[in-house]
């Protein structure tokens, strides 16, 4: 119980933990929670006997009564805040807490040491952890965790929210402290930019910080940066499709952007196709595939300590992974080619050629062509296979190579094999910064990198473009898994909309839960192929 109770204060979960914060803590010493207004008359009686009325802050429910109680409390100097608040900032601050004995906050207010006067019987109230009004009959005497104890275990049942299934208290607050996090992270953010329609139901759910006011989408500089100076915030922005001048306006205005991205583990569908995403990243020092400036996730592969209960939760991700055939955008192992036995097996990856990831970390690389050129200078006696990018294939994006002229240097082109499937079966994988390569050493293969991958310089690839001076450091794979798939992206559960951890996501990928299509996917399906003979004819230009 003491480690549960210590879990639960580490987390700050409990309470309205997912309100905005109180406009004011920092000077709260008394904290006052009346339910009715006689109530709020004693309790501001009995802390300004001592305190001053600056050090005194009510919470008011959002209750019809409470516009009266605030009138009341004024008369007295004392601010009152009305609706739900998140309590712990104030339980960082205040010394005390009157309220009555079946408050929920002042079972928090215990846990988190304050003294807690209970003006009312209740759950709380009688057991010699509280000063209580004289009216107040004496029950005994417990100790904290046996009072917890009967609260939280003997008096509770729980269910997982995302199977619906039976579940114990530590579960539960395992889950909610994952909430809390995400939280916590996404309050810095005031408004969304640069974000496809079609996407925006999701990014939402995964950028939600117990907002009363859904997230604010905005596709102008101007009007993003307006409105996220009114609210005290950043601006999410999906580089790609940043507004024109945003940078420049942002900066001038003192907002600060954070950069927001697909997560490694993204959907089953692409996002080319108008599949949302299941996963993002959002980066507040720059983006992950950006090598020429620092990111949220360098800094922790350069920065974070990775204890044994992490890593060791990693390594069951990575075997998870591999073990369901799961890659960025499917799962499953459908689909084989035969290769040759007795020869070295090396796979070549296409990429999107204007995707910023190549056009910010593809060095001196000219296009998928160079590539496949390269990797043969490197590997003369190999047998290459070259897997165009599903989106140049699918005729939305630019990068396709004819087949006459890949064919000249490498061995095979395959197309309709899963990622994942071909990778149990090569040895070893050349890639410019393609996601593959994080994929192929989850599996063991041997990497060699042309470009600069978040995943390379770290002493577990092979790097031709390197060194890299902030990636002096050398990983364990379980480490680099832990920065890439659990301390740096944002989850979306497919089935109940919440915020999960990446392995319910994983889950129900096994699970190939595709997306039905919708008018809006059938309209970029025919599209991308309307688009592909032009995009190809342009190329073999």
């Amino acid at each position: 119980m003491r480690s549960l109770l210590a879990e639960i204060l580490r987390a700050r979960v409990g309470g309205t933990f997912w309100a905005p914060p109180a406009a004011s803590a920092d000077s709260v010493e008394a904290l006052l929670r009346p339910r009715t207004a006689a109530e709020a008359r004693a309790m501001a009686d009995a802390a300004l006997a001592d305190l001053t009325p600056a050090n005194v802050l009510a919470l008011l429910p959002d209750a019809a009564w409470a516009p009266g109680a605030r009138r009341l409390l004024a008369k007295r100097g004392i601010a009152a805040e009305i609706g739900d608040v998140d309590p712990w900032p104030l339980l960082a601050t205040a010394s005390r807490l009157h309220a009555a004995g079946d408050d929920e906050l002042a079972f928090l207010a215990l846990l988190a040491g304050l003294r807690v006067h209970c003006v009312a019987d209740g759950a709380i109230a009688g057991w010699g952890l509280t000063d209580d009004d004289p009216a107040i009959p004496s029950k005994g005497r417990l100790r904290l965790e046996q009072l917890a104890g009967t609260i939280l275990i003997d008096q509770a049942r729980y269910r997982d929210c995302y199977s619906g299934l039976p579940t114990e208290v530590e579960t539960v607050v395992e889950r909610l402290a994952l909430w809390r996090s995400c939280i916590d992270a996404n309050r810095p953010i005031a408004v969304g930019a640069g974000i496809a329609v079609w996407k925006r139901r999701e990014i939402a759910a995964m950028l939600w910080a117990g907002r009363r006011q859904p997230l604010r989408f905005c596709q102008r500089a101007a009007s993003a940066v307006a409105a996220a100076s009114a609210a005290g915030g950043a601006i999410a922005v999906w580089p790609s499709r940043a507004p024109a001048g945003l940078a420049e306006v942002a900066a001038g205005a003192g907002v600060p952007l954070h950069r927001i991205e697909d997560g490694f583990v993204r959907s089953v569908g692409l996002g080319s196709a108008l599949h949302p995403p299941l996963s993002v990243v959002v980066d507040s020092r720059g983006v992950h595939y950006d090598p020429t400036q620092p990111s949220d996730l360098e800094t922790i592969l350069a920065e974070a300590e990775f204890p044994i209960e992490l890593t060791e939760r990693a390594e069951a991700l990575a075997a998870f992974i591999v073990g369901a055939g799961i890659s960025k955008y499917s799962s499953g192992r459908g689909g084989s080619t035969p290769l040759p036995t007795g020869v070295r097996r090396v796979l070549v990856p296409g990429q999107v050629e204007d995707d910023l990831s190549v056009r910010l970390g593809g060095g001196d690389v000219q296009g998928n062509l160079d590539l496949l050129r390269r990797v043969r200078a490197q590997e003369p006696d190999a047998f290459l296979i070259f897997k165009p990018h599903p989106d140049v294939e699918a005729g939305h994006r630019p990068g396709h190579v004819p087949d006459a002229e890949a064919l000249a240097v490498a061995d095979r082109i395959v197309r309709d094999v899963p990622m994942a499937a071909l990778l149990d079966d090569v040895d070893a994988i050349h890639v410019l910064t393609s996601l593959a390569g994080f994929e192929a050493l989850l599996r063991g293969v041997e990497v060699v990198t042309h470009g600069a991958p978040f995943y390379a310089g770290w002493g577990l690839t092979r790097d031709l473009a390197g060194p890299f001076p902030r990636r002096g450091r050398t990983l364990a794979l379980p480490e680099l898994v832990a920065a890439a798939l659990i301390l740096y992206p944002r989850y979306l559960d497919p089935v109940t909309r919440l915020p999960c951890p990446p392995e319910i996501l994983l889950s129900r990928l096994s699970e190939q839960r595709i997306p039905a299509p919708t008018w809006l996917t059938r309209v970029r399906g025919v599209q991308g192929r309307l688009r592909r003979p032009m995009r190809w004819a342009r190329s073999a230009a």
